[in-house]
């Protein structure tokens, strides 16, 4: 399947409340931020993949695909909605990452551009044929999820496989491999819509995380020499969290561009923004537009070290930014020990 990564915009696409008449509206599951993967057999472990976080609904041979804040995608994979409606299932909630695949095998937002292959990633089913899955075992629904796509699943689907214990010697070889990292998920949990729990905790071979731009500066030549980057906090304010300026060459006619028509007089961030020289060449922009990013560390200033700019995240609300931190893996409900 071919594919193109959705322009930059400064509005997302028509949100709908509910992906179909009889299926429950697409509220993903979300993953704590771990330092290390949990250890034991107790868990269930797949490979972290680099795309976008989408459900695809599945009714009477219709499909639509939805972001994480329920925007319609289908418009933009008429392909993948097209492969979804042959599924052998009256109705069908799914739950995956779609992803461009780059010619060594791994998963980049980088190669999400025009002539990327671009597959769906599928690692759960949380209805099907009018059945409410989510509250079944992982292991049930990954193994009826498997039965739905077949052997050979139809293209571009591909189903997300996963090694039952040895988290941290899955994660070592992940990072030996330059993947982006592991989600281990705990064995006999239910699906939790909308939560961010301990049944599911990624781990990451690289500090990365999406950041909003408030602004940017022009190259000695005039293109794009450096993108301003922010979170929000607690109280919901920007912070101004440093500067990327590598990583978005290829893109960055397209950018300049979208961020001309942003433009505004001050800068959007209400913490941390440096002073005096450092600041006198940026151009600052509305604060709506989200973007992935690697770096090295956080500085004890709240600044992030050797920042690379990653692709757009178009599949994420600017005010939903915040910084992640990672903890020592949480221990598990009692009932799942």
């Amino acid at each position: 399947m071919k594919g193109k990564t959705r322009a930059a915009s400064t509005g997302p696409a028509k949100k709908t409340g509910r992906p179909g008449g009889g299926l429950p509206p697409y509220d993903p599951q979300l993953a704590l931020l771990v330092k290390q993967p949990p250890d034991g057999d107790g868990w269930l472990h797949e490979v972290k993949l680099d795309g976008f976080r989408i459900g695809c609904a599945v009714e009477r041979g219709r499909a639509t695909l939805l972001s994480r804040r329920r925007h319609d995608w289908s418009a933009e994979f008429p392909a993948l909605v097209a492969a979804a409606g042959r599924l052998d299932a009256r109705s069908a909630l799914l739950d995956g990452e779609l992803a461009a695949v780059a010619p060594d095998g791994r998963t980049s937002l980088h190669a999400m551009h025009d002539g990327a292959t671009i597959a769906y990633f599928v690692f759960d089913l949380l209805h099907l044929d009018g059945e409410d899955l989510s509250g079944q075992p992982i292991e049930q629904r990954k193994a009826l999820l498997r039965r739905l796509l077949g052997g050979r699943p139809l293209a571009p689907f591909r189903y997300v496989e996963h090694l039952v214990g040895g988290g941290p010697a899955f994660f070592a070889e992940a990072c030996r491999h330059r993947l982006e990292g592991i989600v281990s998920k705990a064995a006999g949990s239910a699906y939790r819509p909308g939560a961010r729990n301990a049944t599911w905790q990624k781990s990451k071979c690289v500090l990365r995380q999406e950041f909003v731009i408030g602004g940017y500066e022009r190259s000695a030549v005039g293109g794009l020499g450096a993108i301003w980057l922010g979170y929000h906090d607690r109280r919901g304010r920007l912070c101004f969290a440093g500067k990327a300026g590598t990583g978005f060459q290829r893109e960055a006619g397209p950018l300049l561009a979208t961020f001309g028509k942003l433009e505004r007089g001050a800068p959007p961030f209400a913490q941390g923004l440096p002073t005096g020289f450092r600041v006198r060449d940026a151009v600052w922009i509305e604060p709506r537009i989200v973007c992935e990013v690697a770096f090295m560390e956080w500085t004890h200033h709240g600044h992030i070290r050797h920042a690379s700019y990653q692709g757009l995240r178009p599949d994420k609300e600017a005010r939903d930014v915040i910084r992640e931190v990672a903890r020592r893996s949480p221990p598990l409900p009692a009932h799942l020990r």
